[in-house]
């Protein structure tokens, strides 16, 4: 499975019976897992043997598990008492999954999560899309209720609102990253396990009052000089970093940067019209970039990673997940792959 370029389906939290057989009947040799859940017993050695055993009776290979619960790991994104407690239980998931044989665990920095303004961009045919715009958000003042970010639920945004009466800079980000990292690199080289960072989406210095650090490519190149690893990469998604300042330019840049020094490990490949501060999701091929052109610079840097189409836009009649839109454009990419 890991000598070629391929497509995985993605971007769900369990297998079932139906995901199961929808990812073969589409053609998939393999999946990646988003965020498990809470329940302990789902990150223990014997939950990640079982899932990854369970894939398998698929016909499948769990490639990789993306995001551990943010009630994980928020501690140690915002450096709040607790985050050792925390840290030490990233250490234990990552043995976990070494010793259960997942081999790669994604994560972001991101403690307040990806921020949308908008679920309602009109796409082609009466088709939606997720946007984003700077100027209906609070950049620099501590309001995390201000957008419709994905996936936070009233617990977690209390927790959040716990720590509102300040700015955390991004001095003070780059120190809990650091210190995050150093701690659980040695783990995760012993474990066989690589970690993959995902870009902060939307790419922006601050918003609601929380610096971001991976809005461009020097923030990478930064967090690669400090894990100093094998065991470190990206989780490269070409559509958030499509919305950076430079659009296509900074997709074909970081894919030449980071591939040729072997750096990325998986990508989520869609794209996005417009940049920072400004943009929205779409159809692939209607986007900033050439997914053909992108596809090809890939293969140029020697990837020979796995990719998932990620988020999609929403298709009328479609259902729960998405499945039409995911087929759509998870086979738009089998078809480029097989071109090239």
């Amino acid at each position: 499975m890991g000598n070629k370029l391929r497509v995985a389906l993605g971007q769900f939290g369990a297998l079932t019976d139906e995901m199961g057989k929808f990812a073969k009947q589409l053609g998939f040799d393999s999946i990646q897992l988003n965020t498990l859940g809470e329940d302990e017993s789902l990150w223990e050695y014997e939950g990640l043997l079982a899932l990854r055993q369970q894939c398998e009776s698929y016909g499948l290979t769990l490639e990789a598990i993306e995001n551990v619960p943010i009630q994980y790991f928020y501690k140690i994104m915002l450096g709040l008492e607790g985050r050792d407690e925390q840290i030490a239980k990233y250490q234990q998931i990552i043995r976990n999954m070494g010793k259960a044989g997942i081999p790669i665990l994604g994560y972001h920095f991101m403690p307040d999560g990806t921020w949308r303004t908008s679920y309602t961009v009109p796409l082609r045919g009466g088709a939606r899309g997720m946007g984003f715009d700077l100027d209906l958000v609070q950049t620099g003042a501590p309001d995390r209720t201000g957008s419709l970010p994905i996936a936070r639920d009233p617990e977690y945004l209390k927790l959040l609102n716990s720590v509102a009466d300040r700015v955390f800079t991004e001095e003070e980000r780059w120190e809990y990253y650091e210190y995050f990292i150093r701690a659980v690199i040695p783990v995760a080289e012993e474990a066989g396990v690589k970690l993959a960072l995902h870009p902060d989406d939307p790419p922006v210095p601050m918003v609601g009052g929380i610096a971001r650090l991976f809005h461009n490519i020097d923030g990478f190149k930064k967090a690669m000089e400090i894990a100093d690893s094998d065991a470190w990469g990206l989780d490269l998604c070409l559509g958030t970093t499509s919305s950076m300042l430079g659009g296509a330019d900074t997709v074909r840049e970081m894919i030449e940067y980071f591939g040729s020094r072997n750096k990325i490990v998986y990508g989520h490949f869609r794209d996005v019209q417009g940049t920072v501060p400004k943009f929205n999701e779409c159809f692939l091929g209607e986007g900033n970039f050439s997914p053909v052109e992108m596809m090809r610079a890939l293969k140029k840097v020697g990837f020979t990673g796995f990719i998932i189409d990620d988020h999609v836009p929403w298709i009328d009649y479609d259902e729960g997940w998405g499945y039409r839109s995911h087929a759509h454009q998870s086979g738009y990419l089998q078809g480029i792959i097989d071109a090239i």
